[in-house]
């Protein structure tokens, strides 16, 4: 396995933290600001909606320099945002310092995606980037829990300082192990990588992004509530629940990456369908607590074993300019996010309890579900109507091979 790929996974272990965390210490930091549950949602919310924006901002801006040093900026970025965070003495510089650290989360992992689809053979592409994806399942096993935990025993404030330690490591990190640029295949232009939006799968694929991903966030944003206030489980024991759930991230992302090598679009389809099923069933029996365990852990594996199927399909129907298809991929998962996390906010507000966020999560997942099985119907027609097989997007070398001299230019 190509060192480089350590580096990345070290860099999304960071973000990752920064984006997840936040989930388990809400209560402490609305109660902390003196706002209500849906307010300290937003912290999630417009970290997301930044997210969205550095996404395709920061790496337009950032196209014709070298990803190496891309990648260094943009964890200085992350250093300063969550710094800000810890200092935070009112609740509006705290999303200000949210915003500063959420800039750089798109742009790192959709030029990192590229990157890590470079550094191995076009048919292990999905596997690459399911690696670089491990960074987010650790910080989910390991980062989430002990940061809530850290947060529990000693002020939110704290787990904010350590994560900008773990970006200062994140940062040495890159700078070591990540290969130079290479100099070779034609020169990154923005006119050409916005090419790639010409095409329809490259839409449909962000659309089921959105829906996807906001889907199991819509359930989980307020995952601390749902745990204590309705499964009846003790504020102490949330760190290792989350642990629980850091698993399925996990297992997801190993086997999502392996199933997406052989077939992107059956593995985004069937992992849509049972992520569907978990959650209806975890709303129904929130209040049972060994169903609340079981189906925690199948949430965050069916949740997040579309990820890698997810952004490999954006980067093969970019073909020759995936770079900022994958970023704006990356905008896609945080716009979910938000979306997720601003509906479940709307059902809690209006009274419908802790377990109405996973009712809409469901919903949301369906959408996407319905998006996916009309995207995959009409790749199979282009494929039968061109006679190739690489509409269909699945994961074969020939259609990986396309994307390889552009990926290799950027990395």
């Amino acid at each position: 396995m190509p060192l480089g790929l350590i580096a990345l996974a070290i860099g999304g272990f960071g973000i990752g933290l920064t984006e997840f965390v936040i989930m388990g210490l809400l209560p402490q930091v609305a109660t902390d600001f003196g706002v209500t549950e849906a307010a300290a949602g937003w912290l999630i919310s417009g970290y997301a909606l930044a997210v969205v924006v550095g996404a395709l901002g920061v790496t337009a801006a950032t196209m014709r320099l070298p990803r190496r040093s891309v990648l260094m900026g943009l964890l200085v970025l992350f250093i300063v945002g969550n710094a800000i965070s810890a200092m935070a003495p009112t609740y509006e510089l705290m999303m200000i310092g949210r915003i500063i650290a959420a800039l750089c989360h798109g742009a790192f992992f959709g030029i990192g995606s590229v990157v890590a689809a470079s550094l191995v053979a076009p048919e292990k592409a999905s596997g690459a980037i399911a690696i670089m994806f491990t960074g987010l399942t650790v910080a989910n096993v390991l980062g989430v829990p002990f940061g809530t935990f850290l947060g529990q025993e000693h002020g939110w404030r704290t787990t904010f300082w350590v994560i900008s330690a773990i970006g200062v490591v994140a940062l040495i990190g890159i700078a070591i192990l990540v290969p130079n640029p290479k100099t070779s295949g034609p020169t990154p232009s923005l006119r050409r990588e916005l090419t790639a939006f010409r095409s329809g799968q490259v839409w449909l694929s962000l659309v089921v992004t959105v829906l996807g991903f906001g889907g199991m966030f819509g359930a989980f944003t307020y995952i601390a509530y749902t745990l204590t206030d309705v499964s009846g489980f003790a504020v102490s024991t949330v760190p290792w629940l989350l642990v629980l759930f850091g698993a399925g991230l996990v297992v997801g992302n190993w086997l999502g990456g392996r199933l997406a090598d052989r077939t992107i679009d059956g593995t985004l389809l069937g992992f849509l369908a049972v992520l569907v099923v978990v959650l209806v069933l975890f709303a129904w029996l929130a209040s049972n607590p060994v169903a609340t365990i079981v189906l925690l852990f199948a949430m965050g594996g069916f949740g997040f074993g579309a990820v890698p199927a997810m952004q490999s399909r954006v980067m093969r129907n970019a073909t020759h300019a995936p770079t900022l298809a994958s970023s704006a991929n990356i905008g896609g998962f945080n716009l979910g996010n938000a979306l997720g996390s601003w509906a479940g906010g709307l059902t809690i507000t209006a009274g419908l309890g802790y377990t109405s966020p996973i009712w809409v999560g469901a919903l949301i997942t369906l959408a996407a579900l319905v998006v996916m099985v009309v995207a995959a119907s009409m790749a199979r027609r282009g494929s039968r109507a061109d006679g190739s097989g690489s509409a269909a997007l699945e994961a074969e070398p020939a259609a990986a091979s396309e994307a390889e001299p552009v990926a290799a230019s950027v990395a």
